[in-house]
């Protein structure tokens, strides 16, 4: 499931794609045609390439004009794959190839107003981007995940606001919402098939998150944000930016966002010289007091699961990211003896079609605008890593009206500024302690 559907691997993904609706015309880099949405991609790593070519893969007239990042390597990867495969619909000569701190800038004033920008770059610069694109007229598609502390999903609250005020549409990348199986099975769980929901597990257990080594040359703060999935400032923690899927499953599936959080977490195998904690295992409350818990981990050697289990008055669930066919049972053992519904739909590729959606929304000009649930979701990723790292239990207002800032001043962040951590003299990373570290 994590090969199918993780657009970290784009080359499995892409060429896996239905390019023949490319257009046939060739087209100017901004609205040449009326209805021909022009579109900006802003970080180009694999999740970005990704979702661009998913956009370019949706009904009616697209193309790519502008590319953003702080890698020229990146960049140069990301246009030569899309290229290939998109030739008629990828226009991004040198003049719109965009590198440095600004460059997302100039990549949203091509397109702006009425394109699309997607938003692909690690989560720590999301609400700046964000901002600007919604300043700026711009349509956004915003990868999970959307902030890494209180400030950041406030900045991000307040943009959705003005998108919905501009009439702009923006999209999230919590694929989930959109893949049919789950879709179905959530809807059957509201209907009562089993019953009241008591309890939900969110899980994502597996091998260790790797780094890349350090380039020759390179500075500390290109080094981190080539490996921003292991620096807390750059992408708010594994329970963050790894769990948040089957996080957000569970709220849906409860129809609630949690009141507040209590949990532990720490590095027990990780060695790596990074921020990461290798697992956490965080209980949330409801506010009819039933609970959620989850564990995230990765190690060699353990058990190892990716999933959500849903218990309810009159059975149970398994379902969620990872789960590729839904399953609701009678009873909460999950025997085979016990199953009740399965899906036996059409097949669905849930990065296709929230890209779909999106698309269908701009033409269509219906509303759109998934950015607050996708706070939501994220910040009870937040609470948990809050709650996990400091060793305290943590509300939802307590951690809404945080102020303290993983990553301040980005906005003035140049290649050669120094990152928000730095490594001491034995080249370790700073890491939280519970029971120490302040959250507040």
């Amino acid at each position: 499931m994590e090969q199918k559907l993780n657009r970290r691997d784009f080359v499995q993904k892409a060429f896996g794609l239905v390019a023949a609706l490319k257009s046939s015309s060739e087209f100017g880099y901004h609205l040449a045609e009326s209805n021909t949405i022009s579109i900006a991609l802003v970080g180009c790593g694999g999740r970005g390439t990704g979702a661009a070519a998913n956009a370019l893969s949706t009904q009616g007239p697209t193309k790519l004009v502008a590319m953003a990042d702080v890698f020229e390597d990146r960049l140069k990867t990301s246009l030569e794959r899309l290229q290939r495969i998109f030739p008629k619909q990828v226009d991004v000569p040198a003049e719109r190839q965009f590198l440095g701190f600004d460059a997302y800038k100039k990549a949203i004033d091509c397109v702006a107003p009425n394109g699309v920008v997607i938003l692909a770059t690690p989560p720590a610069f999301r609400p700046l981007h964000l901002e600007y694109a919604v300043a700026k007229g711009c349509h956004v598609f915003a990868e999970k995940s959307f902030a890494i502390d209180a400030p950041g999903i406030r900045k991000v609250l307040k943009a959705s606001e003005e998108a919905k005020k501009k009439n702009l549409k923006i999209a999230t990348g919590l694929h989930m919402r959109h893949y049919l199986p789950l879709e179905e099975a959530v809807a059957r769980i509201h209907d009562g098939i089993i019953g009241e929901v008591i309890t939900c597990w969110a899980y994502r257990m597996h091998g260790p998150v790797g780094m890349q080594p350090r380039r020759k040359g390179e500075s500390e703060l290109a080094y981190q944000i080539r490996n921003f999935n292991c620096f807390t400032w750059l992408n708010g923690g594994f329970i963050v930016d790894w769990l948040i899927h089957n996080l957000d499953v569970c709220c849906w599936v409860k129809r609630e966002w949690v009141t507040k959080a209590q949990g532990q977490g720490g590095r027990q195998q990780r060695k790596e010289p990074d921020q990461l904690f290798d697992h956490y295992a965080v209980e949330f409350n409801f506010p009819d007091g039933t609970k959620m818990f989850a564990q995230g981990r990765h190690m060699i050697n353990c058990w190892n699961f990716w999933g959500c289990v849903v218990h309810s008055s009159k059975g149970s669930a398994v379902l969620g990211e990872g789960i590729q066919q839904p399953r609701i049972y009678k009873g909460w053992s999950q025997e085979p003896k016990d199953l009740i519904w399965h899906y036996d739909g059409p097949p669905c590729d849930p990065y296709q079609r929230e890209m779909d959606l999106f698309f269908e929304a701009i033409r269509k000009d219906k509303p759109y605008n998934e950015i607050e649930r996708g706070a939501m979701a994220n910040m009870v990723g937040i609470i948990g890593r809050m709650a996990a790292e400091s060793g305290q239990m943590i509300t939802w207002e307590q951690a809404m009206n945080s102020d303290l800032e993983l990553a301040p001043n980005l906005e003035n962040l140049t290649m050669d500024s120094e990152p928000p951590v730095m490594p001491d003299a034995e080249d370790k990373y700073p890491i939280a302690v519970p029971g120490f570290t302040k959250v507040f």
